[in-house]
């Protein structure tokens, strides 16, 4: 049985962190399956993932084989038996789409050839370039469920709750992904007209459209935009998307149960990483969170892809999970379904070489807010098959990478373990270590919340000839979420921080607390009004970027500006012969002058001023309203903890934890279970030692013990710990696993001399270097 609770996934009525690898049976010959699958178990995954792609299973006369008899690796269900005896289970991935750099991301030809009515066409009627569908087409439709008849029945007596290893089932892939990054609606006549009803429903009589639905050139007036229209068309079409895709996923959830799949969480992934930043993820979240948000028997997962594990990307994976976390309800936890690992060698050319310690560093960070289920993709690479019918492509294969495929991974192509198997697997295994505390702890977070308006990611669509779409779409990207230059996440994550996110378009804030949130010009009605009625009530905000002056569909909106007594003002942009720079004031001082890319001068009724330029112009100002205070930076700030410090503390909030070190590149948080027990996780991401101390809640961790963290590290320090019949009450080593006997096995320790400073049941003891169990 797999219960979804509490934020938790519950197999068998046990909190689990499923670490799963994603091996690709179709790119690996039947008789090297074993030699896969053991190099998995031995890294420690009890779990392993993969696609079952469509393309591969159809034949060319339409006739599907999923038993292998027209060829071995085609037997699925022998791939996920094999699994099985090897005590592992497994996520199935059977689309339709699957993307894994398959042609027509895993659609047959012949589907594309026999029904060309589902491909759509994009903005001024222009066929979409991409493999995309009209995910409702009535053909695609058809043709999915045939897919699904094939399929279902292998995949449906190997579900879990019957005695199987099937633990999840992922519904399609990364939807909408494709639409996204070719700025290439799904515009199909069908689609159009689908629209028109639901901008009838959503209008009534006020359509803010020259053509009304149904009259001829509606669908002109959808795909090439006037001007006059465009903003609220822009806006229209994001929310009629998400719908689409909602009752899209909906339809292949209920092709599953009439086959028989039930009774497992269904998975949706959720793309949105581009070119190693994160920022744009929450595109994803945006375009499918009516996929899943709230459903039953739903999950989502993340899908990124960011690279070498720096402050910067380490940043943007905390905002992910914390976007993520936001939308969810308060059952659904944390997932990533495609988790980067490997060297980074996508090429085979050795143009990228990952420090081995890039996925271990991820997985701690991901695991610390809360994540219950990493799959590592790809853990194995392989051999793509030839296609069965001749295209004429230029390499006539499955894939469009060539032969060998998952260069980068850390099982290669033929087999052997890549250059970062040792540590992906080091990683793995510690986190079994600690899974029995783990699967039942969650991040604590301080008063504080990142402000996610999940409308301000709405921007995967706008008419590339359109101004008003361009400028609210570049106006959007600019400045949303943690804000410029990631200013406002990365700031509390070096000063201390730990928080989440509040979803403002649907839910209130918490009463009191302080929400920080980047905005441009453009905010929706609904979220200025609600941070108005937040402030007003007793709680803080801190805007930074531009002050709000319309509405997401190009309407003027003042609200929230109006009650603050801000007018806004110039822009002022730097160039190369003009450098404005901010100047700290009031309890902002002493902060050092500062270059800022941009400022915007302000008019204010009242409050304090907090910044200007170096003329005196103002930019930053401390406002009062009601029972809270709202504090505007209006400039292009920095990342500096110190500045933001100040700022909350002026507030009356204070980070809950407190470190002490050398220079930027450590951080921590923690996580606590309900019966109270709690870790401290230390990510150490820099490429040098750093000496640490920790005050937790203003008490020092340890009587201030200094923590010296190896670069490259992360540890997960007991802060009282029921285990093996003792409490842990601190230990400056992260445990290492628990043997027969009830000892505890420690990892190298974080003291001065390379030993470990134990607390256990009141008592400290101290181990040597190399001394690394503490038996009862």
């Amino acid at each position: 049985m797999i219960e979804i609770s509490q934020r938790q996934i519950r197999i068998d009525g046990e909190p689990r962190i499923v670490m799963a690898g994603e091996v690709h049976y179709f790119r690996v010959a039947r008789a090297e399956w074993g030699q896969r699958l053991d190099l998995l178990v031995e890294a420690g995954c009890d779990t392993v993932a993969t696609y079952i792609p469509w393309i591969f299973h159809e034949l060319p006369d339409g006739t599907i084989d999923v038993t292998g008899e027209t060829r071995p690796e085609r037997d699925i269900g022998a791939f996920i038996d094999l699994a099985a005896a090897k005590g592992l289970r497994v996520l199935a991935r059977p689309g339709p789409f699957i993307m894994a750099e398959l042609k027509n991301e895993g659609i047959p030809f012949r589907v594309y050839r026999e029904h060309p009515e589902i491909v759509p066409l994009g903005w001024d009627g222009v066929p979409v370039t991409s493999s995309t569908v009209d995910y409702l087409a009535p053909a695609f439709l058809s043709e999915s469920a045939r897919w699904f008849d094939a399929i279902m029945p292998v995949l449906a007596p190997r579900l879990q709750p019957v005695g199987g290893p099937i633990v999840g089932v992922q519904l399609d892939n990364e939807i909408g992904m494709l639409a996204w990054v070719t700025n290439s609606p799904d515009l199909t006549d069908g689609l159009v007209e689908s629209f028109g009803e639901f901008v009838m429903e959503r209008h009534g009589a006020s359509l803010p459209y020259a053509v009304s639905p149904g009259e001829p050139g509606w669908a002109e007036a959808v795909r090439s935009p006037k001007e006059e229209w465009a903003g609220a068309l822009r806006l229209d079409l994001g929310l009629f998307m998400r719908q689409r895709f909602a009752s899209y996923v909906a339809a292949l959830r209920g092709m599953c149960e009439e086959r028989g799949v039930a009774g497992v969480p269904f998975l949706i992934n959720i793309h949105g990483t581009e070119g190693g930043n994160g920022a744009p993820f929450p595109i994803g979240i945006s375009q499918l969170v009516d996929t899943y948000a709230g459903v039953p028997g739903m999950l989502s997962g993340s899908d990124h892809y960011l690279g070498e594990a720096t402050l910067n990307t380490m940043t943007d994976l905390y905002v992910m999970n914390a976007f993520m976390a936001a939308v969810h309800d308060s059952d659904q936890p944390l997932t990533s379904l495609e988790f980067e690992a490997g060297s980074g060698d996508y090429g085979a050319g050795a143009e990228m070489q990952y420090d081995p310690s890039t996925a271990d560093l991820k997985t701690r960070l991901c695991l610390a807010q809360g994540n219950r289920l990493i799959n590592y993709y790809l853990f194995a690479g392989g051999i793509n098959p030839p296609l069965d019918e001749k295209v004429s492509d230029g390499n006539e294969r499955i894939s469009f990478t060539g032969e060998r495929h998952g260069t980068a991974a850390p099982v290669g192509p033929e087999g052997q373990r890549g250059y970062a198997y040792e540590a992906t697997a080091r990683g793995v295994r510690a986190v079994k270590a600690n899974e029995p505390w783990l699967a039942r702890m969650d991040e604590e977070h301080d008063d504080v919340t990142l402000g996610l308006v999940l409308d301000a990611y709405m921007t995967e669509y706008h008419h590339p000839g359109s101004e008003v779409m361009t400028e609210v779409v570049n106006d959007l990207t600019a400045h949303r979420g943690a804000g410029e230059r990631k200013t406002l996440a990365r700031s509390l994550l070096l000063g201390g921080f730990r928080f989440g996110a509040t979803h403002l378009e649907r839910r209130d804030p918490k009463p009191g607390s302080t929400v920080l949130l980047g905005t441009g010009r453009y905010l929706s009605r609904v979220v200025q009004e609600r941070l108005v009625g937040h402030v007003t009530s007793g709680g803080n905000l801190v805007l930074l970027g531009l002050v709000p002056e319309r509405d997401l569909d190009g309407s003027p909106c003042t609200v929230l500006a109006d009650a603050l007594g801000l007018t806004a003002g110039e822009v002022v942009r730097d160039s190369g012969h003009y450098f404005p720079s901010l100047v700290a004031q009031g309890w902002a001082q002493p902060w050092p002058e500062m270059r800022a890319g941009w400022l915007q001068q302000l008019e204010h009724e009242r409050g304090d001023v907090v910044l200007t330029d170096v003329y005196g112009a103002v930019c930053g100002v401390d406002v009062p309203l009601g029972e809270g205070r709202a504090i505007v930076l209006a400039a292009q700030v920095p990342s500096d903890p110190v500045l933001f410090d100040r700022a909350l503390s002026s507030l009356g909030v204070m980070p809950g934890l407190r470190l002490e070190t050398q220079w930027p590149g450590v951080f921590a948080t923690t996580t606590r279970s309900e019966d109270g027990q709690r870790a401290l996780h230390v990510l150490n991401i820099s490429g040098s030692p750093a000496t640490v101390t920790v005050a937790l809640d203003g008490t020092p961790i340890a009587a201030g013990t200094t923590l010296n963290v190896p670069p490259r590290s992360g540890h997960i320090l007991p802060l009282g710990l029921d285990v093996a019949g003792r409490r842990i009450d601190w230990a400056s080593a992260e445990i290492a696993g628990v043997d027969a006997h009830g000892a505890i096995h420690f990892r190298p320790g974080l003291d001065e001399d390379g030993g470990t400073t134990l607390v256990v049941d009141g008592a400290q003891l101290n181990l040597a270097q190399g001394e690394h169990t503490n038996r009862p």
